[in-house]
């Protein structure tokens, strides 16, 4: 398993909560100290839980289990996008449409439409149509690729979500919840570790402490893939 150390965690701001006043006293378990009105996460915990949360995705790849990566963001959306690409999972990264899990034959059949319009557009269907209509399939074709390009190949709901951001895809961890979908989220300190399955205690705002973190998970679904 790929684990990394204290001292990565120390150095890229991992221990780093928000302000004192902006906790959730649920967190409190998790937390270090306060210093100058700032939270600080116990690295230790940190390092253990996120060990825990590598060996289940490790696990779960063995088994071919399917992931989705859900942070939209703006410190996320990128890391998200590539780490899970790289591991040929499933992601969003822009915005979170309300009934993307819940109401699935809404979803699909919006998939159903992106496909085609990249279809028209492969085909050049949308140089023969009047100009209007043509900015109107382009525009649709824009928006719909920014929402759904990470979930438009999959075909069934996903195993596993890792979240990055309780607080902001909160919408999304209330539909894995509802339909019994794991889930493994980076939890700062004004988060509710009651919502998710496999907590991760860290920062979630500093570009460092997301990228440490979401490439350590990738790197242990890589390697539980390798033995498939």
């Amino acid at each position: 398993m790929a684990n990394i150390s204290l001292a990565q965690l120390l150095e890229a701001g991992v221990h780093f909560g928000h302000k004192a006043y902006r906790w959730n006293p649920k967190m409190f378990p998790y937390i270090y100290m306060e210093r100058n009105n700032i939270h600080i996460l116990d690295l230790v915990q940190s390092a253990q839980l996120l060990k825990q949360a590598n060996s289940y995705l490790e696990s779960a790849a063995k088994q071919k289990k399917t992931f989705l990566f859900i942070g939209t963001k703006r410190q996320a959306s990128a890391l998200i996008a590539a780490e899970a690409k790289r591991c040929n999972s499933y992601y969003v990264n822009h915005r979170w449409l309300g009934g993307m899990l819940t109401n699935w034959v809404t979803l699909k059949s919006r998939i159903a439409r992106l496909k085609v319009l990249e279809q028209q557009e492969t085909d050049e269907v949308f140089k023969l149509l009047p100009k209007k209509e043509a900015s109107l399939r382009k525009t649709e074709l824009s928006k719909l690729r920014r929402d759904l390009d990470g979930v438009k190949d999959m075909t069934q709901l996903p195993d596993i979500a890792i979240v990055i951001d309780q607080k902001r895809e909160i919408t999304a961890i209330r539909e894995c919840r509802k339909l019994g979908i794991p889930v493994v989220s980076i939890l700062d300190t004004n988060c509710d570790p009651d919502l998710v399955d496999i907590p991760i205690p860290g920062n979630d705002d500093a570009v460092r402490s997301i990228k440490l973190i979401l490439k350590s998970l990738t790197d242990n679904i890589l390697l539980g893939q390798s033995k498939v």
